[in-house]
């Protein structure tokens, strides 16, 4: 399969949210992505990413990427790994070429990919950061949720957050992240009242370049890197800091990296929470895929947004789906 025979196209997509989505970097009121398209004439592969403005992309620079490609006299998925820097650009050009690849062969991505899929998986769903009051009501809202992840801001108001939402979903499990907002005073402090409350997880508490300090504070709750774990070549230096990490195909740089880093990272000790960027079903489809090795899921993009894509992907009552051959792999 190559791009001697194949045609590459990108387009950028505006999807607006339900409401408001707010985490400790800044609020947003749609979800921006990247559509990329591959056809051999006969078939046509899709993927989806989500330009990452933290990461220093956007959704002209993913295009310019992508752009680049097409210059290319041949071009698969072992390629591209080479070419392109993991990030946007190469998950939604690795993602189309699954889908493609899938479409020729008349396979599942699974199949191809040699993998068990589940028949469902549950998956958290995540309250955006506001007051604690807000949150309860969005925790209320969503009783029947199993699992809720909680945005966090770093500021004297987050223990009061987590326990006005405990008080609202008694039965949740709660997971929590701070998107880089905490110092290591605030962790101290609270951390223990965190686990009384009975949260499972603290995502990414300190700046990723600051978090050296994981190796000398205790961690009663396991924490989970995010923003410090991109791809297979970054778990070396986690060992010592975090527990679990959290595996997402925009920082990978498609589903092919994301499968070779939940192989490593399993063999290096740690546990899995397969996450997401706001995006469509069409984003989703393919870390759909990852949960049955994993031990959180977090994939709740679609849930998210005002509207979805055609043949978008089943939630029911917390549990996602498999995928439709006519939405993606």
């Amino acid at each position: 399969m190559s791009t001697g025979s194949l045609v590459l196209d990108a387009q950028e997509q505006s999807w607006p949210l339900d409401k408001p989505f707010r985490i400790a970097r800044g609020t947003r009121t749609e979800a921006r992505v990247v559509v990329v398209t591959v056809t051999d004439g006969r078939y046509t592969g899709r993927g989806e990413a989500t330009p990452i403005a933290r990461y220093g992309q956007s959704a002209a620079s993913v295009l310019a990427q992508i752009e680049s490609m097409k210059s290319e006299k041949s071009l698969d998925r072992q390629q591209i790994q080479k070419l392109l820097p993991a990030g946007a650009a190469r998950n939604a050009l690795d993602c189309a070429l699954w889908d493609l690849e899938a479409k020729i062969s008349g396979k599942r991505a699974w199949e191809l990919a040699n993998m068990p899929i589940v028949p469902e998986v549950e998956t958290s769903f995540t309250i955006s950061l506001d007051a604690p009051a807000a949150m309860a009501e969005a925790a209320r809202a969503d009783a029947n949720t199993p699992i809720l992840k909680l945005k966090l801001g770093g500021d004297d108001v987050d223990l009061a957050r987590v326990e006005a939402v405990r008080e609202a979903a008694p039965s949740a499990r709660l997971l929590i992240d701070a998107n880089e907002s905490w110092s290591p005073s605030h962790y101290r402090e609270i951390v223990p009242a965190l686990r009384g409350l009975g949260v499972e997880l603290i995502e990414q508490p300190f700046p990723s370049d600051a978090d050296e300090v994981l190796e000398t504070l205790d961690h009663p709750v396991p924490v989970c890197a995010d923003e410090s774990c991109h791809t297979s070549a970054d778990l070396p230096g986690l060992t010592h800091r975090y527990e679990v990490v959290n595996v997402k195909l925009d920082k990978t740089g498609g589903l092919t990296e994301a499968l070779l880093l939940c192989e490593r990272a399993r063999e290096a000790g740690f546990k899995l929470l397969i996450g997401c960027m706001v995006c469509t079903s069409l984003g989703i489809a393919p870390a759909r895929l990852l949960p049955s090795a994993s031990d959180y899921v977090d994939l709740d993009g679609p849930l998210l947004l005002a509207g979805d894509r055609h043949h978008r992907l089943s939630y029911q009552n917390g549990k996602i789906g498999i995928p439709s051959r006519e939405l993606w792999g």
